[in-house]
């Protein structure tokens, strides 16, 4: 009982919504869901609170409205552990509406945004010189999806 629940308010697709972000992340799937009733904001039997988990990490989806959109004021930060699960994940969540924004960053078919951070970028952040992390750092800030190998030759000085 003692979670923190990230609760995401969605505009009628909380369900496709959770199954989707299941569907990417390994170890994910989706719990409960609670249906709206008759004479309610959506039509009957469409889902209300959507319980699922990405990661271990429990999350609710909210079928509220449209009244309040996804900003880049709260994202999602996915760790990555090579970049092969990095692209995986890339692809899935610009695919079918997301878009790429930059340093990692994107906006996935609904609106949320992520941060997709590759376990070698922290690696380099504590082990390296302030000249080396400088440099990756620099780098870094000039690319849309992250690129490990580019970042590793720029910490190199490569």
């Amino acid at each position: 009982m003692n979670a923190i629940k990230p609760c995401l308010w969605c505009n009628g697709d909380a369900e496709t919504a959770a199954h989707y972000y299941a569907g990417i992340f390994s170890g994910s799937s989706v719990g409960t869901v609670s249906r709206y009733g008759e004479n309610m904001p959506f039509p009957a039997g469409t889902a209300m609170m959507v319980e699922f988990t990405l990661r271990g990490q429990p999350f609710q989806a909210l079928n509220g409205g449209p009244q309040f959109p996804f900003t880049q004021a709260i994202s999602l930060s996915a760790d990555c552990a090579d970049q092969a699960e990095l692209d995986h994940i890339w692809d899935s969540l610009v695919a079918d509406g997301g878009k790429p924004v930059q340093c990692g960053w994107l906006k996935d078919r609904y609106g949320v945004s992520w941060q997709l951070v590759p376990a070698a970028l922290g690696t380099m952040q504590r082990a390296g010189s302030r000249e080396q992390v400088g440099r990756m750092m620099q780098a870094l800030m000039g690319m849309v999806k992250l690129d490990i190998a580019a970042l590793e030759a720029a910490y190199e000085g490569a």
